[in-house]
């Protein structure tokens, strides 16, 4: 099973923003690039999805392998200040989306229907929502084009970088490899006071 999710993960990435065009609801399955790899932190005590199971490092790698110019990335990049950036963004992105929604929630903000890149720059189209699923809270529609926004960011990035040096670049700096990486360093400091 490990052997065909590695091999096929990528389409998980494709997938995920395919799914969004037809139902922004659809979206929220990008939580579960957010839940993962803490989960398997917890289970194996090694950062398994970032090495094994990532769809979006697979999908960056399959990619860049045909066109990736596979230059060493910048010890900055890698190494500090790139991690402190990537998560420093992240976790502006994460904040404003937890306050949009609960705004929202609470009718003190009409729901954002758009995507945005950077969370600044709205994309000059709307998405079609090509499957109706009933009614959905203005609520949980806003969260899912903020977490697609995210997502959409994040994979240019990704692909931009990746693009730029080595296939596995964009892992190095992904915030959420940063966290479980910091997750296993405290759960092992833990482990070893016991």
């Amino acid at each position: 099973m490990k052997e065909i999710w590695m091999k096929y993960s990528y389409l998980f990435t494709i997938s995920f923003f395919i799914l969004g065009i037809f139902n922004i609801i659809f979206a929220w399955i990008g939580f579960l690039c957010l839940i993962m790899p803490f989960a398997f932190v917890i289970k194996d005590n090694r950062r398994t999805w970032c090495q094994s199971f990532c769809p979006r490092s697979n999908f960056l790698t399959r990619l860049s392998a045909r066109i990736g110019a596979h230059r060493k990335a910048p010890k900055w990049l890698i190494n500090g200040t790139g991690k402190r950036v990537m998560l420093i963004y992240f976790s502006i992105n994460m904040l404003m989306i937890c306050l949009s929604t609960l705004m929202v929630y609470l009718d003190n903000r009409d729901p954002s229907e758009k995507i945005r890149f950077l969370m600044a720059f709205q994309l000059p189209w709307n998405m079609p929502n090509l499957l109706n699923i009933g009614f959905m809270p203005d609520w949980a529609v806003h969260l899912g084009f903020r977490v697609y926004s995210m997502m959409f960011t994040t994979t240019i990035i990704g692909l931009f970088i990746s693009n730029m040096f080595k296939s596995k670049t964009w892992c190095a700096i992904c915030p959420m490899g940063t966290l479980s990486s910091l997750a296993l360093r405290k759960k092992n400091t833990l482990q070893l006071v016991r």
